[in-house]
């Protein structure tokens, strides 16, 4: 089945989402927003479903927010697609490889179990965007790899590669890219053979201490990102991303 720019396949209990922007490096748009939200709300209640496994097509992850997509309908579809991601209660398993930047890299916080290929280029692109982090990733990035490695990921904005995301903890484990998908499917499988009332009592057990500062971190999050986004320095940071040039931040006036 294909859902415009995702694609979706069911096999054994295990529903694959696959970006399917290849020519965007399945950067996110509104429309991509929404499809990802509501193929998530639809699996949580699909009793065929025990397991989601999140992937990109293309050799790509997600690069993150289109700058030149549509996005007609505002923040909604970003809005659904937190929520969804942030409340699935099934396991979510991750393959990611290429490039994952922004919600490439911030979606994937959310997985149970993520493995990563060796061609990964990971980036939390916040501050050098002007901007605050998003998808409760503030909080997320933390809970995964502890204060002080968060704080120097996100304060950078330094790429990851593959063996630094496994050092650190973001990824489970690294595999050829040629492997990658065929391992993320066999482990999702792996898990989907087990009774998914099972699972999802589980992943409530596992996720019920973290719920509250899920919420928490969103709301910062949002509240924030509404006064960066327009900033002298975002406004610089995007000008400099088309004209495709380093961005200058010295001398600008905040709001």
């Amino acid at each position: 089945m294909t859902e415009q720019n995702l694609l979706i396949t069911t096999e054994s209990g295990v529903r694959e989402l696959k970006l399917n922007r290849p020519s965007r490096k399945n950067a996110l748009d509104g429309g991509l927003f929404k499809a990802v939200a509501l193929a998530l709300d639809d699996a949580r209640v699909d009793d065929d479903v025990n397991v989601v496994l999140l992937s990109g097509e293309g050799g790509n992850f997600c690069s993150g927010m289109d700058l030149a997509g549509n996005f007609d309908e505002g923040s909604a579809p970003f809005d659904l697609c937190a929520e969804a991601v942030a409340q699935f209660d099934k396991p979510l398993v991750a393959a990611v490889d290429g490039t994952a930047v922004g919600g490439g890299a911030t979606i994937p916080l959310h997985c149970d179990v993520v493995y990563v290929g060796e061609s990964l280029r990971m980036r939390f692109p916040f501050v050098n965007l002007g901007l605050v982090p998003e998808f409760s990733s503030s909080y997320m990035l933390q809970a995964n790899i502890g204060a002080r490695r968060a704080a120097e990921l996100m304060y950078t904005a330094e790429w990851i590669d593959a063996a630094r995301a496994v050092d650190l903890g973001i990824a489970t484990a690294k595999y050829p890219d040629a492997e990658l998908h065929d391992k993320a499917k066999q482990k999702a499988l792996e898990i989907a053979q087990w009774p998914v009332n099972a699972l999802v009592a589980t992943k409530r057990c596992l996720k019920a201490t973290h719920r509250e500062n899920i919420e928490i971190a969103k709301n910062i999050e949002v509240e924030l990102m509404a006064k960066q986004v327009g900033s002298p320095e975002n406004n610089e940071a995007i000008t400099a991303f088309f004209e495709k040039r380093v961005p200058n931040f010295r001398n600008l006036t905040s709001n």
